[in-house]
């Protein structure tokens, strides 16, 4: 599936579409997991990363494979931390990571992260 992501608007509608999707293939847990990472990822990117993100997300084996891109040139941290309890942001990537097996990073690519299928 691909969507391209505008506005908070189009995000729930392309989550919407990827749960309904997923849902028939995949237990609720792995659903709702694609769905907090993917929100995440895709709400920094219109909070950001200039509002416009690219949003591919697929099976690959066992796995689920997401990919986010955005035109602005952030790269992410090799390693993630999380930020002071009662900070209003900083904790994001770190619940990208506690959730996914791997992530990855490309110029072409963006943000990719890989949910191990449940």
């Amino acid at each position: 599936m691909y969507f391209e992501i505008g506005d908070y608007n189009a995000l729930r509608k392309a989550l919407q579409e990827m749960c309904v999707a997923f849902g028939n293939e995949f237990s609720e847990e792995t659903v709702f997991n694609s769905k907090l990472v993917a929100t995440e990822l895709l709400s920094n990117v219109l909070q950001h990363g200039g509002g416009r993100a690219r949003f591919r997300v697929e099976r690959a084996g066992n796995e689920i494979r997401i990919c986010v891109q955005s035109d602005h040139p952030y790269r992410p941290p090799e390693k993630s931390s999380c930020a002071d309890l009662y900070a209003e942001c900083g904790r994001g990537l770190y619940l990208v990571d506690a959730y996914c097996e791997r992530r990855t990073y490309s110029e072409k690519d963006g943000i990719t992260v890989f949910l191990k299928v449940r």
